[in-house]
């Protein structure tokens, strides 16, 4: 089901004539029923999966857009075969490795979000060693949430804060909305203006739960490897077209 489908073909003249979202969030979403469907191995998904972010990273540099956050590797995915995990790690490492140079030309910043220590050590020593040669980028951030897991991250800056309060670094009074904001992985970053689920979930799936309290969802059943520039530009066609009041009234 796709929630908004225009008669005719939006173009990308269309979306570029009023402000674009700053922080676009995916769940890269439906990789191993894709495969299914086609009666392949559910690793073609996840190699299919991992083009499909190659084309939106491109295209989201072509349009202007700061930050792009995508959902990699979640806490919970350490519950499935061993075989697809070590596919997916093999698959992130693989990426880095062919697209690194592309990525600092481009001005690409690759910022790994999540328990990053308790990744397999090669793919922590890559993932590593892509924020390292593109951290002078600032084209386009692309937050690369591996290992990560919402309510976790909330945990983690609430035992920091916790810490700061302890020693007597800051006092309860001093722990706000900003506070927290700043003790989680996207510090220094705005919340994403707009969520996009493929494969037709209709959940969050423990993803950026603090950060998309009034961020705009989009969601389509076109499964994640089937992604393209032209579903994008719909989504943020449909975030253009919405009134965000914030709790607020109607402007």
């Amino acid at each position: 089901m796709v929630f908004f489908k225009q008669n005719r073909k939006i173009q990308v003249e269309d979306i570029l004539a009023k402000p674009l979202p700053q922080h676009i969030a995916i769940i890269m979403d439906g990789n191993g029923r894709w495969a299914q469907k086609k009666g392949l191995p559910r690793a073609a998904g996840h190699r299919a999966g991992v083009e499909a972010l190659k084309r939106i990273v491109e295209f989201c540099g072509e349009i202007n857009i700061p930050y792009l956050t995508v959902y990699a590797f979640s806490t919970e995915n350490w519950k499935r075969p061993q075989e697809e995990i070590d596919t997916l790690m093999n698959l992130m490492v693989e990426y880095i490795q062919k697209e690194i140079n592309i990525l600092v030309k481009k001005g690409v910043r690759v910022n790994p979000i999540g328990n990053l220590e308790e990744l397999p050590s090669f793919t922590y020593e890559y993932i590593l060693k892509a924020a390292t040669s593109t951290k002078n980028n600032d084209k386009l951030i692309l937050n690369v949430a591996l290992n990560y897991g919402g309510r976790r991250e909330i945990t983690r800056a609430v035992q920091n804060i916790a810490r700061l309060v302890q020693s007597g670094e800051i006092s309860l009074k001093q722990i706000n909305e900003q506070l927290i904001a700043e003790h989680l992985y996207t510090k220094g970053q705005p919340d994403p203006d707009l969520m996009i689920r493929p494969s037709g979930e209709m959940r969050l799936s423990n993803f950026l739960l603090w950060q998309v309290a009034y961020t705009e969802l989009w969601v389509t059943d076109i499964m994640w490897p089937d992604f393209k520039p032209e579903h994008l530009v719909e989504a943020i066609y449909e975030y253009q077209r919405r009134n965000r009041r914030y709790g607020g009234l109607n402007n």
